[in-house]
């Protein structure tokens, strides 16, 4: 899902009825739930993974048919299509420079393009393990430098944006108890974000690396309701480093890598917004503290995707999806 605020338009991916059905956009206005357009993808797209929305009018979105396409708001259709080795889970843009397009591969990679020489990536940057990058968010650091902030199993790295550095930087000290599912931040800022775990699900019998008891025993939920994860704030301490804050606990989900969000709400206060699985909605924190606020209006089916877009005139949007219902909430600040 991806929410234009400007314009006040979702797009949001699914399937067309029917056995077999085609993977398809939905274009949604936001002044008429009436106004929904349903738009046939290009052959061989597959499950669309991210989208993210870009100024002028246009929104990208990685796929699982190893396709990094720009899609025209105005059109109501793909323009161009960057052609990726491997199945993409991510995407991201700057806003500043909306020319220069990010994918998350499967395979731990980071891939650069620029839109208007397509036909191979500027820079192939390969990623701290093999585990897909499930989350990527275009910000800048404080000294206004370009970065990436992704996200995969081992937790939350921090790229040099124009792809001259080795490597990426870990965030976090690697925990080989737990699998990082989530990242939320607030771009373009990386002052302030939130990491999500849940705890690893296969462990050989008297493996050293394996979870101890007493932490899976704090585990286990109910049959249904997924398991009990944790959300971490990470707050930058200086230039280049970073520091674990507060830790939150909620029913995560135990196989999807969901989305979560940093919902700006006036007087430089910040809630955290998470789809708890046995809530099955929108349950919010206050950052950075991590202190309960409130549950939005629970759906009948589990939370599958959740953003936040902030509006150029002020407030912005919180949307929460699922497979029956469609939820958006103004957020004034």
């Amino acid at each position: 899902m991806g929410i234009d605020a400007s314009n006040q338009i979702i797009l949001a991916s699914g399937k067309a009825p029917g056995v077999g059905g085609e993977h398809v956009l939905r274009k949604i206005s936001m002044l008429s739930s009436h106004e929904a357009r349903t738009i046939q993808l290009p052959p061989d797209t597959k499950v669309v993974k991210d989208i993210c929305i870009l100024p002028g009018g246009s929104a990208l979105f990685a796929s699982l048919g190893r396709r990094l396409s720009l899609f025209s708001m105005t059109t109501n259709s793909v323009v161009l299509q960057c052609n990726l080795p491997l199945p993409a889970w991510s995407c991201s843009a700057h806003d500043s420079d909306s020319h220069r397009v990010y994918a998350g591969l499967q395979d731990g990679r980071v891939l650069v393009f620029d839109t208007r020489q397509h036909s191979r990536p500027l820079h192939s940057m390969a990623g701290l393990s093999k585990h897909l990058v499930h989350t990527l968010h275009s910000v800048t650091d404080n000294s206004a430098s370009r970065k990436l902030l992704s996200a995969s199993a081992i937790g939350p790295c921090m790229w040099d944006a124009d792809g001259n550095q080795s490597s990426p930087k870990l965030l976090l000290e690697d925990d080989n108890q737990r699998v990082c599912f989530s990242l939320a931040c607030a771009p373009p800022s990386s002052d302030l974000l939130v990491a999500s775990y849940r705890p690893k699900a296969d462990y050989s019998s008297g493996d050293a690396g394996a979870p101890s008891q007493a932490y899976l025993s704090q585990t286990s939920t109910q049959s249904g309701a997924g398991k009990l994860g944790q959300h971490t704030v990470i707050r930058r301490t200086g230039n280049a480093s970073f520091a674990e804050g507060s830790t939150c606990h909620s029913n995560v989900s135990e196989v999807r890598m969901c989305k979560s969000a940093i919902v700006p709400c006036g007087n430089d206060e910040h809630l955290f917004a998470y789809g708890d699985e046995s809530h099955r909605g929108v349950l919010t924190w206050r950052l950075p503290s991590l202190g309960v606020h409130s549950g939005l209006i629970p759906h009948r089916q589990p939370i599958l995707d959740l953003r936040y877009a902030g509006s150029r005139v002020g407030g912005g949007y919180l949307g929460c999806l699922s497979d029956d219902k469609l939820q958006v909430y103004r957020v004034d600040r």
